[in-house]
């Protein structure tokens, strides 16, 4: 096969031999063993010549993708394969409050690497996990859809959140009957744990007084700040250093949230995948309301 795609770039074996570093009678050897290979005349041979056919040079086009496969294998281009970028994405709340510090220290820790940080939001990292335009994602959402792999690492138990001062701050645990009347700060219905929630007041009887509906936990919670009501939700990562002028109480209901790493399904992770989630695993760690998973 490099014999034909000599002999087609330099027109002769002469020059194909030059090319390959050969004898012009092992490059015509060779040819004659590709025809016999394919079951076909490959070659026009006349008066010292020899010229390939429609046939050859349709196999020489077939071959481009091999080829350029070989070049790949034999240059730098796939020694330096391992030391390619990893492609992450994280939402906004895990980036903020947690992921970009740890991509700090790690690339510190790791001198040579290189991490390629995306912020989206949640259905932009599972598309683009699945579109493989990202190699590792990293979420507290609750993700059900084929074609990615969640791999949790980190269990969260719901929380209570109210303002300095709040009448529930007098109380070691709130329960669901605790919020009856009281004004609540939600999550939107397109978020899967406004479903839970609700679930969980009308089995309770329980009917807070919803003031407000946002999408992210630190919005709910500068609402919280602001005094608007109280919020029941994920405390990883935002509350796990306390925030000012919040409390925090456990919240009395069977309620977890699972921080995981996502991958594309049916994909082994790169070492360098692997060796940043270790990395992640290993240096956070656990308080009241979480647990390693």
């Amino acid at each position: 096969m490099e014999a034909l795609r000599a002999l087609v770039t330099t027109g002769t074996t002469i020059g194909a031999a030059r090319r390959l570093g050969v004898s012009q009678s092992s490059v015509s050897r060779a040819l004659g063993q590709l025809e016999q290979r394919v079951g076909r005349t490959l070659f026009l041979r006349s008066a010292g010549k020899i010229e390939p056919t429609a046939a050859a040079l349709r196999l020489n086009e077939q071959l481009d993708p091999l080829f350029e496969t070989l070049a790949l294998i034999e240059g730098a281009e796939w020694a330096e394969a391992d030391e390619e970028p990893l492609r992450l994405i994280v939402p906004p709340t895990l980036a903020h409050n947690f992921i970009i510090t740890r991509v700090a220290a790690f690339l510190k820790q790791n001198p040579g690497k290189n991490l390629q940080l995306d912020i989206q939001a949640t259905d932009v990292l599972v598309s683009g996990i699945l579109d493989l335009r990202y190699d590792l994602g990293l979420t507290s959402a609750m993700i059900q859809r084929s074609g990615v792999t969640l791999v949790p690492w980190l269990r969260s138990h719901v929380v209570c959140a109210m303002p300095k001062g709040h009448p529930l701050e007098a109380k070691e645990i709130v329960t669901p009957a605790d919020l009856e009347g009281v004004e609540l700060i939600e999550f939107l219905r397109r978020l899967g744990t406004r479903a839970i929630t609700e679930q969980l007041f009308a089995r309770s009887g329980v009917k807070p007084r919803t003031v407000a509906e946002t999408a992210t936990n630190m919005a709910a919670l500068e609402l919280v700040r602001e005094g608007l009501g109280v919020t029941v939700l994920n405390p990883f990562p935002v509350l796990s250093v306390g925030v000012p002028n919040i409390s925090v109480r456990p919240f009395d209901a069977p309620i977890t949230y699972d921080t995981s790493f996502v991958l594309p399904a049916g994909r082994q992770p790169s070492e360098f995948a692997q060796q940043f989630m270790e990395y992640i695993k290993s240096t956070t760690p656990t308080d009241d309301y979480s647990e390693a998973v």
